[in-house]
């Protein structure tokens, strides 16, 4: 399969997965619900934008690169501290809590992993043109 393909899946599961948690924060009243969370939605649709739109173009690989980070940082600032162990753990929902957590961190470290590939062979391309055309 084409990696440009599988960046783009993954993309776009780690997209539904942060608006999966987002809603489920806001559920759990981790998040108070307010006109401020729904700063989110412009953010989720750049990193659309960049995986649908702007697909195996150097702007794509880097607004993915940036909210597949930003998705990377999300179970990371989960599990600081105390965790997401004990009364979130045995709560109403805490599996899918937690099963959402590892489930973004592991499609969007596979994100940042595909886009460097992909932005490292772009740069490669480049400077190969550059060459040919000097010659």
């Amino acid at each position: 399969m084409k990696q440009s393909v599988v960046l783009m899946v993954a993309s776009l599961l780690s997209i539904l997965f942060v608006t999966l948690h987002t809603a489920d924060d806001i559920v759990r009243g981790m998040e108070p619900g307010t006109l401020f969370d729904l700063i989110v939605v412009p953010i989720l649709v750049m990193w659309l934008y960049g995986t649908l739109v702007l697909a195996e173009r150097r702007s794509g690989y880097i607004i993915v690169l940036l909210g597949s980070l930003v998705g990377c940082l999300v179970p990371v600032i989960h599990m600081k501290g105390a965790g997401v162990g004990g009364a979130i753990a045995k709560s109403s929902g805490g599996f899918f809590f937690i099963w959402t957590l590892l489930a973004l961190g592991v499609t969007a470290l596979f994100s940042v992993v595909l886009c460097v590939c992909g932005l490292w062979r772009s740069l490669r391309a480049s400077a190969r043109q550059k060459q040919d055309a000097q010659v």
